[in-house]
């Protein structure tokens, strides 16, 4: 039976949540319902990578909501007139501010609600406080995904209704245009030969990008590069320390790389550093990828890889990520048995398909609860 489903985010350029919504739509939409994703934006946002691609997927409509930041009143209504257009069926937000402003217009119209926990980032006061009336309200969904048993735990911990928590891991979407490593390497500018470790994500304190420069600092190598991939506020201080240590000729800074997966083949080590995390998308593409992995155990990181998969360290434990990168960066035959288990499981484990209808099954059950 199709449905007319509506996604609603207040979206970054581009990011694991954006990466969700993208993959999740197109496979809705493949299986035959109307699917409509709205976007809250401050200014248009031709040229955002994130919507520049959603407009791309065939069957999805893309509706942009140009507001200010505060036009709280006059995104319910347009909300409410959206989903009146679309005839919507279910609502499904995505982020905090969706959570808390557009929730209630859709339960005051019998349509469904469904929300995505992503994770929790916990950074300064205004975000916790945002946080606070998130888990508040998730209270009043009919269902509540989370992409993690953790997080599915720490959510039924703090009031939500265990009834209405459904965990559902991400999954990945193939990339068919990923480069092989000399390409890769090319378009990022990185040098052909020697060794690169990829560090992909925002740049802010629950990433921990501080924590990569520590772990790149400590390696036994002093030839290796560091590559960071992604942009945030925290980037002009791990700068700064990286030029004052000297470092600058071996660490490149390439910012926000739209499609940042088709580029791992470039790197020897993918390193995650995260002090927290739901089921992050660009683990999933480095295991696709075949690279091999140092990630602290964290979050639903260790629900996507044991230490047969990838190399897991405490959060927060630098030895322990460099010696990890050390290994691999020596040829250590045990990388590239991780890898390849890694990969196996990956598609054993995080396919679109079955993952798409795990989420038809959690509507199922708002429609007819």
């Amino acid at each position: 039976m199709m449905r007319s489903i509506v996604h609603l985010l207040a979206p970054a350029a581009y990011g694991g949540l954006e990466s969700v919504v993208l993959t999740l739509a197109a496979g809705q939409a493949a299986l035959g319902d109307d699917v409509t994703v709205v976007g809250t934006f401050a200014t248009p946002p031709d040229g955002q990578p994130f919507w520049d691609v959603l407009r791309g997927i065939a069957d999805v409509r893309a509706v942009p909501l140009v507001l200010g930041g505060r036009q709280y009143l006059a995104e319910r209504q347009a909300v409410r007139r959206t989903l009146e257009e679309v005839r919507a069926d279910v609502l499904h937000t995505h982020g905090y501010r969706p959570d808390v402003l557009a929730a209630p217009v859709a339960r005051s119209m019998g349509v469904g609600t469904v929300t995505t926990v992503h994770g929790f980032t916990g950074n300064g006061w205004k975000n916790r406080s945002y946080e606070w009336l998130q888990r508040r309200a998730y209270r009043r969904f009919d269902a509540v995904v989370a992409v993690s048993r953790k997080l599915g735990h720490e959510l039924a911990t703090v009031g939500v209704p265990e009834r209405i928590i459904h965990c559902i891991p991400n999954a990945w979407a193939p990339v068919s245009d990923s480069l092989p490593k000399d390409e890769a390497r090319a378009a990022l500018g990185l040098p052909h030969d020697g060794s690169v470790v990829g560090w992909i994500g925002r740049m802010s304190p629950e990433k921990a990008p501080d924590q990569a420069l520590e772990a790149f600092m400590a390696l036994a190598s002093g030839d290796a590069h560091l590559s960071f991939v992604g942009d945030g506020r925290m980037r002009a201080a791990v700068q700064a320390r990286a030029e004052a240590e000297g470092l600058n000729g071996r660490i490149h800074w390439h910012g926000v790389v739209p499609g940042a997966g088709r580029y791992l083949e470039a790197f020897d080590a993918l390193l995650i550093t995260s002090w927290t995390e739901g089921t992050p998308i660009v683990l999933l593409e480095a295991m696709a990828a075949g690279v091999p992995v140092v990630t602290t155990a964290v979050g639903g990181i260790p629900d996507a890889v044991s230490d047969s998969e990838a190399v897991l360290v405490d959060a927060g434990d630098i030895g322990g990520l460099a010696r990890g990168l050390d290994a691999i960066l020596a040829g250590a035959p045990e990388a590239l048995q991780r890898a390849r288990a890694a990969r196996r499981r990956l598609a054993d484990s995080h396919a679109v398909e079955p993952w798409v209808r795990r989420y038809d099954d959690v509507y199922k059950s708002c429609l007819t609860g």
